[in-house]
């Protein structure tokens, strides 16, 4: 197959894509400047825009009832939330709970009768009496009103109201119903390019559904093609594993898919959009999208467009792209829809830059050199989706008597911008208009809110009564050039994120091209065989590193920080190498193999940043002729034992907290993976570590216990089984000579995950599988415990079964791989026998290689919470139901299991979280997210109970557990009188 993308085009967006800012905006600014003529036309028919805007603003009891309680109040917020999760919940129980929780605080009474609508200022009699009604201590006021009414009058209006505000962003629940309601007369004049509701697919049924939608969708604005509608389609709802690693099956599949579709249409007169994505799937979609423009059968037709997202620093590349195809494109320019979710995954995984700009006027600089490009091209046929009055004034004065292009506005928002232009100067817009039932609409409402709620949208400075025309019509292009083009300074980089330490480097594994020679890389390394010690070995490491401890334990705290900083620095630099242990010796895939070394390195910058600012001298309170300090520094050799899961993050952590607070280390990693360990002592030496202050000892438990019943170990720092800490905490304990030391032990837990029927369904799913089957679910904080509130149960468990089936289990170092081998042959037979155990609970699972110790992710069906009190560290989940209403007791039956480590909440009531961190009794809780991959500084780790003595790693608390605190008093007086009370001035009299 020909690739759609050609070296030279790749190139032009690799070069692009985490480019610095101001070097994107050099070029763009010029671009994208008027000159003062022009500037002044244009901002002539922008303030005329903004009149027809503003009167119609005023049109509407929606739009007023936005401009009343908008995004920057609690009021607004609470009504988004509400809006995002009420039509969704099957229960009245927490239907009510939900109203409570969003109604029941905020101030709506400063609302009442400020709207120009008489239906607003009804609707806000209404929340001013709902909250009468469910706020704080009305719960009793509540049930009395509802017995006496007959029925839930509340809760049918608070629907009632959701499915108003849903009719008003949503064309139809059909096509056919949407289809019908462009032609009424509001609509006169305009286009629609209908998209279907739905956010991305997580199962087969769901791409097939979707496909078959657009399928439907295409015939029926097909039936009437002189009526110009159009089709939009997203290539996430075509297919559940659209992402980079499944590249070889997913983009082939989905190239057949589109050209399916973009066939229907073509023979039916009408015109086809892909809708674009996240940046991370840039590449493939204009792979996807470029095989479909070349197929023959599809020549003749100029139907077939893309969207284009201007705050991508390689928005203008695509562009040229595109134009570049050699036939008639259609190309919908916007501002972005994926902003937010951007910023935060370029930060999580630690990447050079973003790949989009960080002020909203540097992404207006880029949509008009953009659109100035569009206008210029020879094969793109324009569409400016926007609803920013200067954009549309600047385009109109480019675009002079042209009317070969159109303008677009999401359904519901914009309205009067356009209108004029349609209807009196023939110009064309087309409507963006999603088609679905309310419950599909949600995501795509509190996204689309999101966006135009934002402090720097122009929807949202419209409606502030305090910026005047001029400030609304500020020029982005002088607005940026006055900064440079620089980066907005509450977004810092990267590596920058956590300010006092330096956070470790990321891969960028979604472009494919790193992904690649990374895999390759990894597949090449060689990783050499270790061989283990005997018990005999650990006395002679043990004085080796007991001799180091004075000189080690004197050097000044800097000295130690700087090495730990060196050695995270020669730890990034050696990632492939340690990655190729990772994945050969550990059996972790890819990503997990990054996300080990990165945190091996964050543990040594916020070590050290820690170090500095606790372990020097004290000087402590007291009375006069008196001197009071404390020190802190090393107790001694420490032995740290790490588990084989985290062979390199944890052994690292472990090891080098002991040495930056003064200790000496005699370090023995799991048995399975003593190479890694190997390797990373001696990055360690290399960094400054003494050799004999950090010494290796291999083997197994007989090796560690010759290490922890040394009575010359002043302290034990371990991570792996609840029996074998408790083993240590009584060897620690035994002979009468033997100082007491102090244990720090990180065991495993049964972490659970309570799920309310608030929660989407879609965010529960993709948490689950992440937490529960990542890494074979041989993490410590790995789901085993899946509670569902029972409403939900079915649907949630039938979604989480498709999800499962695409999980690809096989080799850790191939990219497609999500679910790799467990560790050995024992951990195997235990889990395999177990789940034999159980079949009769089954409730889903899938098929693995036949050759390899590959455990079936399996899902299991309890009948109690109380049947699991084990930990079985595999990808075997175990799933229960709770009722709805019993969130403490559900909790408490937790609590009762005694293990403490980590705990997950999906629930969009604020109540429940208050009630989660006030019950639950575990070391990390994890509030509507995964519950693995804790991040050192940010979520310190550790649990209690059966799950760990505390403190908690990568946590502020961490490091004075290493030392030994020495106090002095020292009485000045002694030489002959307080000098310092005796030499005081009068004090200003």
């Amino acid at each position: 197959m020909q690739m759609a993308l050609t070296s030279p085009a790749r190139d032009a967006l690799a070069k692009l894509h985490r480019a610095s800012e101001p070097d994107v905006l050099k070029v763009l600014l010029d671009r994208a400047r008027l000159t003062p003529d022009s500037r002044e036309r244009v901002l002539g028919h922008a303030a005329g825009l903004i009149a027809d805007l503003r009167a119609a603003q005023t049109k509407g009891w929606v739009n007023q009832f936005l401009q009343e309680y908008r995004l920057n109040s609690s009021e607004g917020v609470a009504l988004l939330s509400l809006a995002e999760a009420f039509l969704r919940v099957p229960d009245p129980e927490t239907a009510d709970l939900l109203i409570a929780d969003k109604l029941g605080d905020a101030d709506w009474r400063s609302h009442t009768g400020k709207s120009n609508s008489a239906l607003v200022n009804s609707a806000t009699w209404g929340l001013v009496v709902g909250r009468a009604l469910v706020g704080e201590g009305a719960a009793g006021a509540l049930k009395r009103l509802i017995a006496r009414a007959g029925e839930p009058f509340v809760r049918q209006a608070v629907g009632a109201a959701m499915r108003m505000m849903g009719e008003v962003f949503v064309m139809g629940r059909t096509i056919d119903e949407a289809m019908r309601r462009m032609r009424k007369p509001e609509n006169r004049g305009f286009t629609a390019s209908f998209d279907m509701l739905g956010e991305a697919a997580r199962t087969k049924a769901d791409a097939e559904r979707y496909f078959e939608a657009y399928v439907g969708a295409i015939r029926a604005v097909g039936s009437d093609p002189a009526a110009g509608h159009s089709v939009s389609v997203k290539l996430s709802a075509l297919h559940p594993r659209y992402e980079v690693g499944q590249w070889d099956t997913c983009v082939p599949e989905l190239i057949d898919m589109l050209a399916q579709l973009a066939t229907e249409a073509a023979g039916r007169g009408i015109a086809l959009t892909v809708d674009a994505e996240e940046s991370e799937r840039l590449e493939m979609s204009l792979e996807i999208i470029g095989a479909v423009a070349r197929r023959p059968e599809l020549a003749g037709w100029d139907g077939y467009g893309m969207a284009v997202q201007a705050y991508g620093k390689r928005a203008r590349a695509v562009i040229r792209w595109a134009d570049a195809l050699g036939r008639i494109m259609n190309v919908r320019l916007v501002k972005g829809a994926y902003w937010d979710s951007e910023i935060k995954r370029t930060q999580v995984e630690g990447l050079s830059d973003y790949p989009l700009f960080t002020r909203k006027a540097a992404t207006d600089v880029s949509y008009l050199a953009c659109a100035r490009d569009m206008l210029d091209a020879v094969h793109i046929r324009p569409a400016f989706a926007s609803h920013n009055a200067l954009t549309v004034a600047t385009i109109l004065e480019w675009a002079g008597d042209s009317r070969d292009f159109e303008f677009q506005r999401l359904h519901g928002m914009g309205e009067g911008l356009y209108e004029r232009l349609v209807r009196e100067e023939g110009y064309h817009c087309r409507i963006y208009a999603p088609v679905g039932g309310h419950r599909d609409l949600l995501a795509y409402l509190v996204r689309r809110l999101l966006e135009n709620g934002a402090n720097s949208s122009f929807v949202h400075q419209l409606a502030d009564e305090h910026l005047t025309d001029e400030e609304l019509l500020a020029d982005p292009v002088e607005k940026i050039a006055e900064v440079g083009g620089t980066r907005h300074p509450s977004i810092p980089l990267p590596k920058d994120l956590f300010g006092a330490w330096g956070n470790s480097e990321g891969i960028d594994l979604f472009d494919r091209a790193i992904l690649k020679t990374t895999a390759d890389a990894i597949a090449v390394a060689p990783v050499p065989h270790v061989g283990t010690a005997g018990g005999s070995e650990v006395g002679l490491a043990i004085a080796k590193a007991q001799g180091a401890f004075p000189a080690w334990n004197a050097r000044p705290v800097e000295e130690r920080a700087a090495i730990l900083e060196r050695y995270a620095d020669l730890l990034e630099a050696n990632r492939i190498e340690l990655m190729a242990y990772a994945v050969k010796e550990a059996f972790k895939t890819i990503p997990d193999a990054l996300g080990e070394i990165r945190e091996a390195a964050d543990f040594c910058r916020y070590y050290a940043m820690q170090a500095r600012g606790i372990l020097g001298l004290r000087v402590l309170p007291g009375p006069t002729g008196e001197r009071n300090e404390l020190r802190m520094g090393g107790r001694g050799t420490w032995a740290t034992i790490a588990p084989w899961n985290f062979p390199l993050a944890i052994f690292t952590g472990q090891n080098v907290a002991a040495l930056v607070t003064g200790n000496t280390v005699v370090a023995k990693p799991a048995p399975q993976t003593p190479g890694i360990a190997a390797r990373a002592i001696e990055l360690a030496h290399e960094a400054g570590v003494p050799a004999d202050a950090l010494v290796l000892v291999t083997g197994g438990p007989e090796v560690g216990a010759a290490l922890t019943d040394d009575p010359r170990i002043a302290g034990v720092a371990f991570t792996g089984s609840t029996p074998t800490a408790k083993r240590i905490a009584r060897s620690l304990l035994e002979g009468e000579d033997r100082p007491i030391v102090p244990l720090i032990a990180e065991t495993g837990g049964v972490n659970a995950m309570i799920v309310d029927s608030t929660a989407l369904p879609e965010q529960v799913v993709a948490d689950v599988v992440t937490s529960a089957f990542r890494s074979a679910g041989q993490r410590c904080s790995a789901l085993r415990l899946l509670i569902l509130q029972e409403e939900i149960a079915e649907p949630i468990l039938e979604m989480l079964k498709g999800a499962m089936q695409l999980l690809r289990v096989g080799d850790p170092g191939d990219p497609r791989t999500d679910v790799g081998p467990v560790i050995d042959d024992a951990a195997y037979e235990k889990l395999m026998a177990y789940r034999e155990s159980v079949r009769s609970q089954w409730i889903a699972t899938i098929d693995v290689p036949a050759e390899g110790r590959f455990v079936p992710p399996t899902a299991i069906r309890l009948n109690a919470i109380e049947e699991l009190n084990t930990e079985w560290f595999g990808p075997l989940l175990h799933v229960a139901t709770w009722p709805a209403g019993e969130l403490t007791k559900t909790i408490e039956r937790v609590n009762a299991k005694r293990f403490g480590l980590t705990m997950g909440l999906h629930s969009r009531i604020a109540r429940s979280a208050e009630i989660a961190e006030a019950k639950a009794h575990v070391g990390n809780l994890y509030i509507n997210r995964s519950m693995i991959g804790a991040v050192v500084g940010s979520q310190p780790f550790g649990g209690e109970g059966l799950s760990g003595t505390g403190p908690k790693a990568g946590g502020p608390n961490y490091l004075p557990r290493f030392c030994a605190e020495r106090a002095v008093s020292v009485d000045t007086t002694s030489a002959g009188g307080n000098a310092s009370l005796l030499s005081l001035d009068e004090g200003g009299i």
